[in-house]
C-alpha cells in the first residue's frame, strides 16, 4: 500500500462538522485515502514536511467555462454587462476547435490548481468547428485534477429569439443523443471518481422548455447531476418575466430543475420565495462573486441563502467574465461582499473557507470530499504561512484574511499534483507560450 505522511503542519483546518482545526499536525494518506489525522502519526512511505503551513481540504470550483480562457480582457467586453458582453463574445468562441477547448481547458486549470482547487466543474455549451466535450476530459486528465464536466447546449438562435447567433446553436435531439454518449463513455458514480457528467443546457435565454424538461428527465434516468445559469442579473430576470410569465426559480420548479442532483450558477436575484423554495428542494448554487462584480449583476443573497438551508459553493465562472481563475481569491470575494452588503459580523474567514471546501463538495453531491476525516479522498492544499504575506499574523488559519493566494503543494486522490508551488503534472511554460498563440489567431 502506498503510504504518504504530511507531518507537523502548523494548523490542519479539518472542515468536519465541529470545525476542527489541529495545531502540530499531521496528515497520513494512504491509496488516495485519508488514513489518519492527528499528531505523531509514522509510515514506512514517504515522509512530506507540512512545517510552517496550514493544511486544508482540496478547494472545489461549482462553476466554470474553461474554454473562455482564452477571452480574457477582449476590448469590446471589458465594460459591458452580460447581455452584450455575450453578443461581443459569441464570434470569437464560434472560431473555436478541439485545440482551443484543449488547450484552454488545461490553462484553466492549471490556473485553478496553483490556487488550491482540486476539483473543477465546467458548464461548456458550446461545441463549433468537431469540438467535443471530450477535448476538455483529456485535459483535466493531463492535469491531474478531479472534474465535472457538464454537457450544455445551446438550441435557441437570434432568428428565433433567442441570444447566440444560430451557427452555435445545435439540434435539439442531437443534443440529447451527446450527452447520453458523454454520460455512457465517462461518467463514474463510485466514491472517489475523477469525472462525473453533468447535463447541463445554457440557460432559459437560449434554450426551449422542452429542451429544459427533457434534459431534466435524461439526467434523471442517467442518475447525474443537471446545471444551468439562473437568475443572473436584472436583464435575466426581466426576460423570464415576459417570455414564461413567472420568476427564473418558478420557471426552475415547473420545469424539474429543483432538487438536490440540481446546481443553479449566479442567483444573484433570487427572491425570499425562491430562496426557501431552494432550501426545501436541497438545490445548490454556484456563487462567483468575482464574475458578478466584473459584469455588474450584484450581490448575490448568499447570507440569506446560508441561514435558510441552502448549499451554498463557489464558482470563478468563466476567464472571460472573471479574467482570473483564483478560487481562495473567490472565497475572499465573497466573505468581503457579504460583509458589505449585510455587516462585518456576518460571514467570518471561516466560513467563506467552508464554502470553497465542504460548500462545494454538498453542491456538487461529493459526500467523500471537502473535508480532512479518516476514509475521505486525499485532496490536499498546503500553504506555507511563513512569507511575507501572512508575517504578522495572529491566526495561520484566517487564510481569507491574511495569507498566501498560491498553494504550495497539492494532492489530488492522494497523488501531488502542484510541488512547491510549481505543477508537476503539464509544461506550464509550452502551455502559456501555446495559450497565447491561439488567442492571437483569434484576434485576426
Amino acid at each position: 500500500m502506498a503510504e504518504t505522511l504530511l507531518r507537523g503542519a502548523k494548523v490542519v483546518v479539518t472542515m468536519d462538522d465541529a470545525g476542527t482545526e489541529l495545531a502540530s499536525a499531521d496528515v497520513l494518506i494512504r491509496d488516495g485515502v485519508i488514513a489518519a489525522v492527528g499528531q505523531g502519526l509514522t509510515t514506512t512511505g514517504t515522509v512530506h514536511s507540512a512545517a510552517g503551513c496550514v493544511i486544508t481540504p482540496g478547494l472545489i470550483n461549482t462553476h466554470h467555462h474553461l474554454y473562455q480562457t482564452l477571452t480574457r480582457a477582449v476590448p469590446g467586453g471589458q465594460d459591458a454587462l452580460l447581455f452584450g458582453w455575450l453578443r461581443t463574445l459569441y464570434p470569437i468562441w464560434a472560431k473555436f476547435g478541439p485545440e482551443e477547448m484543449f488547450i484552454s481547458a488545461q490553462a484553466g486549470l492549471v490556473e485553478l490548481a496553483l490556487s488550491g482547487c482540486t476539483l473543477s466543474s465546467d458548464h461548456l455549451y458550446l461545441y463549433p468547428n468537431g469540438a467535443r466535450l471530450d477535448d476538455t476530459i483529456a485535459a483535466a486528465a493531463q492535469v491531474g485534477l478531479r472534474f465535472h464536466p457538464t454537457r450544455g447546449a445551446m438550441s435557441i438562435g437570434e432568428s428565433d429569439g433567442g441570444l447566440p447567433p444560430d451557427a452555435l446553436v445545435e439540434r435539439e435531439d442531437a443534443i440529447l443523443n451527446d450527452c447520453i454518449r458523454v454520460i455512457d463513455a465517462f461518467h463514474d458514480p463510485r466514491p472517489g471518481a475523477m469525472v462525473r457528467v453533468g447535463v447541463a443546457p445554457c440557460s432559459p435565454f437560449s434554450v426551449s422548455t422542452d429542451l429544459m424538461r427533457n434534459a431534466a428527465l435524461l439526467a434523471r434516468d442517467k442518475g447525474v447531476m443537471l446545471h444551468t445559469h439562473l437568475a443572473e442579473n436584472d436583464e435575466d430576470v426581466a426576460y423570464s418575466l415576459e417570455r414564461f410569465g413567472c420568476r427564473p426559480g418558478q420557471y426552475a420548479e415547473d420545469l424539474g430543475w429543483t432538487g438536490p442532483d440540481v446546481w443553479h450558477a449566479h442567483c444573484v436575484k433570487l427572491d425570499a420565495g425562491e430562496i426557501d423554495l431552494f432550501a426545501r428542494s436541497g438545490t445548490g448554487v454556484a456563487h462567483c462573486p468575482c464574475s458578478n462584480c466584473r459584469l455588474g449583476s450584484g450581490i448575490a443573497p448568499v447570507r440569506a441563502m446560508r441561514d435558510a438551508g441552502v448549499n451554498v459553493g463557489l464558482g470563478v465562472d468563466g476567464s472571460a467574465s472573471n479574467d482570473s481563475g483564483n478560487l481562495i481569491g473567490e472565497a475572499r470575494q465573497a466573505m468581503l461582499l457579504q460583509r458589505v452588503q449585510n455587516g462585518a459580523d456576518k460571514m467570518s474567514a471561516r466560513e467563506a473557507l467552508r464554502l470553497a471546501t465542504r460548500g462545494g463538495a454538498a453542491v456538487l453531491g461529493r459526500d467523500d470530499l471537502g473535508q480532512i476525516a479518516t476514509g475521505k479522498r486525499a485532496d490536499l492544499a498546503i500553504w506555507d504561512v511563513s512569507g511575507i504575506e501572512s508575517a504578522g499574523s495572529w491566526d495561520a488559519a484566517a487564510l481569507v484574511l491574511a495569507g498566501p493566494t498560491r498553494v504550495r503543494d497539492l494532492f489530488v486522490e492522494g497523488r501531488q499534483v502542484v510541488g512547491d508551488g510549481r505543477m508537476l503534472t503539464v509544461d506550464t511554460a509550452a502551455l502559456t507560450l501555446r495559450q497565447n498563440q491561439l488567442a492571437r489567431a483569434l484576434m485576426d
